[in-house]
């Protein structure tokens, strides 16, 4: 029995053919079976993988136009506005228009360039269309017992003066702080006229177009000013060396003769005091200076923490020395104030003491680096600021940012005001692109 069924089932087996041999009716209804199921399972996968290939295309296609396309302005990026962030400074500071010889000011602009910065220098030829005047800190004028010396020409670099010279543009006006002892200098002729001399004659050898004259600050500290005539034979000075470096044609240009800047300190307050640089001063000079650098910075200090140059101030400044701003135009000497803008801030100590002092713009971004703070607009003053905490001790930032310098800009054009810029090789990069 066992051995029938077993070959019973054999013989059946034998005569059909293997299941292998028949093709298979597909279902009516379910999923599709065999090699078409799974080329419709795969084309979802193929899909989604061009998708992918196509978005990785796309980031490397924008991301090389953002390499080769030339860099917007600040304006045409949006960052000149009260509500900035740490995070758009870090991304964006060191980036500026690549049309640097567009200038948005439209009147002179004097930037200063200091040799304990050489960045500056840099700096000065980069954005050279941007400046009308150029005055590297070299030069003090000394006493040494009867004689006058004239300190500084090793500071001159001859190669980067060359390269400013060949891309023009802007006049050279080194600058001069006069350090001889006040009463000899001007109480004794030969001392007036040899000074005078000097730095004429340094201007011919070294073929600038002019100076840049500090000299009140000292005489102030000294006394002079408080004296009426002391203070009359000081104004005398500055008309006499005006007068002889106007006797001299530039180098460069021989229809435009040497220039003379004069440095003046801003009024601490809404009234002059005695010592004062004031209005009439000002029309006494006006005739004989081709300018005058107002120092409008400085305003706080480690003893009195806040802004660096506030807006109401700089205006009462102008108020002082212009009078009210005419309503038909801007006030006739306007022109030759060049009113100063800090590039550089103050980190302030506000615990344990007052302390802090100056910063600059690479001490600005490491600061930003590493406590990424909240930036916040101050609006009487106009100036940007942010507050840290370092080991328990809290300090106040105050640097410029686009929006405080762009309404110092407004408001110099409102005036018909100059610009001058202390100093240069302080700045963020993209600072430039306002001027």
């Amino acid at each position: 029995m066992t051995t029938r069924r077993r070959a019973h089932r054999t013989g059946a087996s034998a005569d059909h053919q293997p299941l292998s041999d028949h093709p298979a009716q597909a279902p009516r209804t379910g999923s599709p079976a065999g090699p078409n199921r799974h080329r419709l399972l795969l084309l979802p996968l193929f899909f989604l993988f061009l998708l992918a290939a196509s978005f990785v295309l796309y980031r490397r296609f924008s991301a090389s136009l953002d390499a080769t396309s030339p860099p917007l302005s600040v304006y045409e990026r949006g960052l000149v506005k009260t509500d900035a962030s740490f995070q758009e400074v870090l991304t964006e500071h060191a980036k500026v228009s690549a049309n640097r010889s567009v200038r948005h000011f439209p009147n002179p602009v004097l930037a200063y360039i200091t040799p304990w910065n050489s960045r500056g220098y840099d700096m000065a030829k980069l954005f050279s269309s941007k400046f009308t005047h150029l005055s590297p800190v070299w030069y003090d004028l000394k006493s040494e017992g009867k004689k006058l010396v004239l300190e500084g020409r090793h500071n001159a670099d001859l190669g980067w003066i060359s390269e400013l010279r060949m891309s023009g543009g802007s006049l050279l006006l080194p600058r001069v702080v006069l350090e001889a002892f006040p009463a000899d200098l001007l109480q004794k002729k030969q001392q007036w006229t040899k000074a005078i001399d000097i730095i004429v004659a340094e201007c011919k050898d070294m073929g600038y177009d002019g100076i840049v004259l500090e000299s009140w600050s000292r005489w102030a500290a000294y006394g002079v000013l408080h004296d009426p005539d002391m203070r009359r034979m000081a104004l005398q000075f500055i008309k006499q060396l005006g007068k002889a470096l106007h006797s001299v044609n530039s180098m460069i240009n021989a229809n435009h003769h040497l220039e003379l800047i004069y440095v003046i300190p801003a009024p601490r307050s809404q009234n002059l005091a005695e010592h004062d640089f004031g209005p009439l001063d000002l029309t006494e000079l006006n005739d004989s200076v081709d300018g005058f650098s107002l120092m409008t910075y400085d305003f706080s200090g480690p003893q009195n923490p806040g802004p660096n140059a506030p807006l109401p101030w700089i205006r009462s400044c102008l108020h002082l020395l212009l009078g009210d701003n005419a309503q038909d135009g801007p006030h006739k000497h306007a022109h030759l104030i060049f009113l100063g803008i800090n590039f550089y801030g103050n980190d302030f100590i506000l615990s344990q003491g007052a302390g802090g002092g100056a910063i600059t713009g690479r001490d600005y971004v490491s600061l930003l680096e590493r406590h990424r703070p909240l930036l916040r607009w101050e609006e009487k003053s106009s100036e940007h600021f942010f507050i840290y905490s370092d080991n328990n001790v809290q300090h106040a930032v105050f640097y410029p940012s686009l929006m405080s310098i762009s309404t110092r800009l407004d408001e110099a054009r409102a005036w018909g005001a100059s610009l001058s810029i202390w100093e240069i090789g302080q700045g963020l990069d993209y600072f430039f692109d306002l001027f």
